[in-house]
């Protein structure tokens, strides 16, 4: 018996050192260097990606940058999508559409979870940085067609 919790000790200490030497490196905000954001969003937001790759199956967290006044119009995902804002306020409402008389005005450290399939939508009230994380592939179905950025005229 008392080598059998000897061997699990060993396991679990090597499997705890595996699982160390795969971290992903901590990163400051002084580290996030904000893009472009993907074509499927309305033009003006920056991302960075935390985590994952947001375009494969599999848990992503990404960080967005919004100016004030920024619209994201009513939307769904196939997967849950949950959002921090990290600092600034958002306006985040459930429904087919964009109403600014509507939804619950989010501040800093506010939480929302957006289930699957879902329509909801997001106006930052001030500059904003929220963070989102889920599972991928990110997919995102614009209720009014032509609110689809991807719908527009290139730039």
């Amino acid at each position: 018996m008392r080598l059998k919790i000897m061997s699990l000790a060993a396991l679990l200490a090597t499997g705890s050192m595996a699982l160390a030497e795969d971290m992903k490196a901590p990163i400051n905000t002084s580290d996030i260097k904000f893009t472009g954001a993907p074509n499927y969003l309305p033009p003006g937001a920056q991302w960075f990606v935390l985590s994952g790759d947001p375009s494969k199956a599999g848990p992503y967290t990404v960080r967005l940058r919004l100016p004030a006044g920024y619209q994201l119009p009513a939307h769904s995902h196939p997967t849950t999508e949950a959002v921090t804002v990290l600092s600034g306020k958002l306006l985040l409402g459930m429904g087919d559409k964009l109403d600014e008389k509507k939804g619950t005005l989010l501040k800093d450290g506010g939480y929302a979870e957006a289930p699957a399939k879902m329509n909801h939508y997001a106006i930052a009230k001030s500059p904003s940085v929220i963070q989102v994380h889920g599972m991928g592939p990110v997919e995102i179905t614009y209720v009014d067609k032509a609110d689809d950025p991807r719908n527009a005229p290139p730039r």
